[in-house]
């Protein structure tokens, strides 16, 4: 399935049902009165966030979504009926921003959210709605009122615990495949990632999270250098950044001072989620190199600098824990914290 994650669609609520100018017909009855009933209420368009989906791909061959009108009214004072709502459903962690792309309309970020984004116009009036005691019998019925129309933009975010962020060949997809299910395409040569990948990572049978890897950044992702910085909107909602830089590449303090002024052009707050600093590759590098590596980059971050090699699976599983810690502490605080 191809990966999308971006979407521009139309929408449209239904019009509102037109009311009736009618008069009772009844034998033996002379003056039987309006009985023109009113219109129908015309369909809502409802977007619900539903855990099955993991892209929008859908969207990129169905764009347009139209609800239907309501009924008209009838004599005898029947309603119209009303229509039914036009369901959208999009995966958990989709925003809906307005045409401009930067008015947000909504965020489904949780399993079953719905919005109504367009309301049904409301049916007209028939003539039986005017009936006065002065005015007994009235020959004015109303049209339906009218549905919204708009455009919006679908952006997708993963629902992720924790992500990874790096420059090409960082080992990012590697360490991924070694701590997860998932399967990504691993090769010797820059930008193998093209689009986010997820995976489950199982401490134990009560201990998990989602860890998210992202295609890798180069200097000037924020201008649309290389793939641009396009996803890292799919970190954005994790609790800690794993970052891990190449230790057999050599400048390991330019790498991770590049990666940062990313983050920070990027905006959203990347620059100051917590960050995990990891140094991979130590299988390629001398004991004397990964020392005075590890302690450039120690220097230049003031953070600890953990030394692992996602190959050899060394230092994984120390690191594995210190990420579930902070996952643990950032869900405590969601609990704790209530809602909006």
């Amino acid at each position: 399935m191809k990966f999308l994650d971006q979407a521009k669609i139309y929408i449209r609520s239904g019009d509102g049902g037109d009311g009736v100018t009618a008069f009772r017909r009844e034998k033996y009855i002379e003056f039987g009165g309006p009985d023109g009933g009113n219109g129908g209420r015309g369909g809502d368009i409802i977007f619900e966030a539903v855990p099955n989906l993991n892209t929008l791909i859908d969207f990129r061959y169905t764009q347009h979504f139209r609800a239907r009108k309501g009924g008209n009214g009838a004599g005898s004072d029947r309603t119209g009926a009303a229509a039914s709502a036009v369901v959208i459903k999009v995966p958990i962690g989709t925003q809906i921003m307005d045409d401009d792309r930067v008015t947000m309309l909504a965020d489904l970020d949780k399993p079953g959210m719905r919005i109504t984004l367009c309301r049904g116009g409301d049916g007209g009036h028939g003539n039986a709605h005017y009936k006065t005691s002065t005015n007994r019998a009235p020959r004015r019925s109303d049209k339906g009122w009218p549905g919204e129309e708009r455009w919006v933009w679908l952006r997708m975010k993963l629902i992720a615990d924790a992500g990874l962020v790096g420059l090409p060949n960082a080992g990012k997809s590697t360490f991924l495949s070694v701590v997860s299910a998932a399967r990504p395409k691993i090769a010797d040569y820059p930008f193998t990632t093209l689009h986010p990948q997820l995976g489950v990572v199982r401490l134990s049978m009560t201990e998990e999270f989602v860890l998210a890897d992202i295609p890798g950044l180069i200097e000037g992702a924020h201008e649309g250098t290389g793939l641009g910085d396009r996803f890292l909107g799919h970190v954005e909602r994790c609790a800690v950044l794993l970052h891990l830089i190449d230790g057999a590449a050599g400048d390991v303090v330019s790498a991770w001072r590049t990666i940062r002024h990313e983050l920070a052009a990027y905006g959203g707050g990347l620059d100051e989620k917590p960050e995990i600093i990891a140094l991979n590759k130590n299988d390629a590098m001398t004991p004397r190199e990964a020392s005075a590596r590890r302690a450039a980059l120690q220097k230049a971050s003031g953070a600890p600098v953990v030394l692992i090699s996602a190959a050899t699976h060394q230092g994984v599983p120390e690191l594995l824990r210190m990420m579930f810690d902070v996952v643990t502490r950032a869900r405590e605080e969601a609990r704790q914290t209530p809602d909006d």
